[in-house]
């Protein structure tokens, strides 16, 4: 699935088949869902998770809370559009999830 594929999934009522995790978090956000995105990630313990997890905070505002997912991810703090940053990390799960 390319990015714009899974763009043009967030006109579907629900995610489509095979996106889970941090990538159904992204979805989920995307969709007005903050509360359920950042449900999901809470409960999930690896490095995607963490990333998802930091961007829904700096979304929030919560840029404390942010920097520190950031760390556990092991990513630098982003800075600057958030939609540039929702693309960055959809396009890294998505290329985790095809091997491509």
């Amino acid at each position: 699935m390319t990015l714009d594929d899974y763009k043009s999934t967030l006109s579907f009522p629900v995610p489509p088949g095979g996106v889970q995790g941090p990538l159904k978090a992204l979805w989920l956000d995307a969709k007005g869902n903050w509360d359920e995105a950042h449900r999901l990630v809470q409960e999930l313990p690896d490095r995607n998770a963490a990333w998802v997890h930091a961007y829904l905070h700096r979304e929030e505002g919560d840029l404390g809370n942010a920097s520190y997912w950031y760390h556990r991810a092991g990513k630098t703090v982003a800075g600057g559009d958030l939609e540039t940053e929702w693309e960055k990390i959809a396009r890294a799960l998505l290329r985790e999830l095809t091997g491509r």
